[in-house]
């Protein structure tokens, strides 16, 4: 009987052990779980609190052409940007092409910049169709201009579309999506800047 006993209180015991590891495994991967979590949390809060604060101005202008000055205005501890790159954004509209034709392709009008200035094509590192510039280093409390002009019809434009082209942006503006890395981290800012009237 004693015997018997023994065995009864080493199951219970060697049960109680295994629960208690059990519980004991469960709260470890609740820590580290919760911990993830929190290191998670902090790096967005921290990778929030470095967002670049970009400033943009169009400097220098002289009839259709002029510049987007960029500077960096902060935060401090951030320092200084390994490469900034900017892209003009197309306006709002639908612009889906319902009868392409050989000599009319919705290429053609995807690849049109649909605003009031694009970059100078060529010029500070711009693509051919002035959508984009090559990235360039930013140094804290520094600016960069990068050359601009205000974008013309398409070539499949006549008439009094072709004449009134910039008319149809008087009061809407020059938007621009801006890509900051520093390091491995990226922000991708979404800007828009007024669009002055044309001299």
């Amino acid at each position: 009987m004693a015997l018997d006993w023994t065995d009864t209180i080493s199951t219970v015991a060697a049960a109680l052990s295994a629960v208690a590891a059990g519980g004991a495994w469960w709260a470890a991967q609740r820590s580290s779980s919760t911990a993830r979590m929190l290191t998670a949390i902090e790096r967005d809060r921290r990778h929030e609190d470095l967002t670049p604060d970009i400033r943009l101005a169009l400097t220098g202008q002289f009839g259709d052409r002029g510049s987007i000055t960029v500077h960096l205005a902060g935060p401090d501890s951030l320092g200084d940007l390994s490469s900034v790159a900017l892209e003009i954004i197309d306006d709002d509209m639908d612009h889906r092409l319902l009868n392409p034709t050989p000599s009319l392709t919705q290429a053609d009008v995807d690849a049109h910049v649909w605003g009031p200035f694009r970059f100078a094509p060529g010029v500070d590192g711009a693509d051919q169709l002035g959508r984009r510039v090559a990235p360039v280093p930013l140094e804290m409390g520094r600016g960069r201009p990068f050359a601009v002009e205000r974008t013309r019809p398409g070539h499949w434009m006549d008439g009094v579309v072709a004449e009134g082209w910039q008319g149809r942006y008087v009061g809407l503006p020059i938007r621009l999506r801006i890509t900051c890395r520093r390091g491995d981290q990226v922000w991708v800012l979404a800007r828009e800047m007024d669009n002055p009237p044309i001299r």
